[in-house]
């Protein structure tokens, strides 16, 4: 490191390498909880100028958003502006000012978001890098929202395997205004570090908020948009799944069984519980409910339910929707019934999962507006725009059952592609 005189001579193989060592070293002392050990790593790592010059790279090209300026509006493009940044970079306690800013949501309304100045997220990656490892050694299997190495795949998955076998109840909970409502002392109390990255966490969620004219300074919360927000919040709502096993625990019969009956899953503020008997889950949603109240939070009211996979409940429809995906088990045809007949299958069910048509209908308006918004253009750039949304919208869907999915989404862009091309050769648009 002594010979790095500009961002250009920076190696970053070998910063990864004794980053990634680091945070491996970190992740067995809080697997071995030697906390002592811990938190000397964890200094020694943001004192290092390996991982400032690291959070400096993922902040200012990696992330997305490297291009949105905060309260200063200052965005950093230079490699000798990104080289100073990081030389600077420390965790003094202290947080500069956030700009709120609002984007639409699926049911019509606007989500906060609070958009911190390039150094503030610097520190904020900064600190994720030292944090990260310690939390992803506690914490519970059935987070998967914000995690390394997680995806809305794997959770997916899980929910496939807890009910493959048997019919459950299904509470499908959501959090309200999850982000916007946790309770600062509980959060940084439960954050279990040293004294000087608990005055910089209390900093970032203390530090006042822009919006519009007016000035506000929160009391709860962690504003979204910040690069540690999602890992803070997976950190407030860590330990459910012990406190409702210690219910479960106390229930007749083997205790192993009736645990693995409860499936527990959580992306981020969304969460659903599963259980063979309703009694019980209702159950366990108090529990739930008495688990959220000390970090500041409830479940929603209307959109907090209790449903069954197979059944109809009145005038409830089986299956619910998780993560945008639509899920619910339905009976076996009876040429279907002979093929597991034969292979000893006393199951007289299937479980269905695939796209929601919510999502279905929001992609389908996202390709309309894309192909009407660049009608000018040339077939090229248009190509261009119109890849990375089918892409990524067909690669995070195809492990479910798509294939008729995608073949009506293939005749949907095939018609508008096909009246861009004919009004374009009319020219209608020129």
């Amino acid at each position: 490191m002594e010979n790095i005189n500009s961002w250009k001579d920076i190696q970053w193989t070998t910063i990864e390498k004794y980053v990634f060592r680091l945070q491996l070293r970190i992740y067995r002392a809080a697997n071995e909880q030697e906390f002592e050990r811990m938190y000397k790593l964890q200094k020694l790592l943001i004192s290092s100028k390996s991982a400032k010059y690291l959070a400096t790279r993922k902040v200012t090209q990696d992330n997305a958003g490297k291009k949105t300026p905060g309260v200063d509006k200052v965005i950093i493009k230079s490699p000798a502006e990104r080289f100073a940044l990081a030389n600077k970079l420390t965790l003094d306690g202290k947080s500069s000012p956030i700009k709120r800013v609002y984007i639409p949501k699926a049911d019509g309304g606007q989500r906060p978001l609070g958009i911190p100045i390039i150094e503030d997220r610097a520190k904020q990656m900064l600190a994720y890098l030292a944090l990260c490892p310690q939390w992803e050694a506690e914490f519970e299997a059935g987070s998967y929202g914000f995690r390394p190495g997680r995806s809305t795949i794997d959770a997916i998955e899980a929910v496939y395997l807890g009910i493959n076998r048997k019919p459950k109840w299904v509470l499908d909970a959501d959090i309200t205004k999850c982000f916007d409502r946790i309770n600062h002392e509980y959060l940084i109390n439960k954050c279990n570090t040293f004294p000087g990255m608990r005055k910089q966490i209390r900093a970032w969620l203390k530090a006042g908020i822009l919006d519009a004219d007016e000035s506000i300074f929160p009391e709860m919360g962690t504003p979204q948009g910040g690069v540690i927000s999602p890992l803070l919040a997976n950190i407030a709502l860590h330990g459910l799944r012990y406190e409702l096993d210690a219910y479960i625990n106390t229930l007749p019969g083997p205790k192993r069984e009736n645990r693995y009956a409860c499936t527990y899953i959580r992306y981020a503020d969304d969460l659903i519980l599963m259980y063979p008997n309703r009694k019980t889950l209702e159950t366990l949603k108090d529990i739930t409910q008495k688990f959220l109240e000390p970090i500041g939070l409830e479940l929603h009211p209307i959109k907090t339910r209790l449903v069954h996979t197979r059944d109809w409940i009145d005038d409830t429809p089986p299956g619910f929707t998780f993560l945008g995906f639509d899920i619910v088990q339905k009976p076996k045809w009876n040429n279907m019934r002979k093929a597991f007949t034969q292979r000893k299958s006393k199951q007289d069910f299937i479980t269905l999962i695939t796209p929601s048509k919510e999502d279905i209908k929001r992609h389908k308006m996202k390709l309309r507006d894309t192909i009407r918004r660049y009608r000018g253009i040339d077939q090229e750039k248009l190509i261009y725009k119109l890849n990375p949304i089918i892409r990524g919208w067909a690669l995070s869907k195809r492990t479910q059952i798509s294939a008729k999915i995608f073949q009506d989404l293939d005749a949907y862009v095939f018609l508008h592609l096909w009246k861009w091309a004919r009004k374009k050769k009319l020219g209608i648009w020129n």
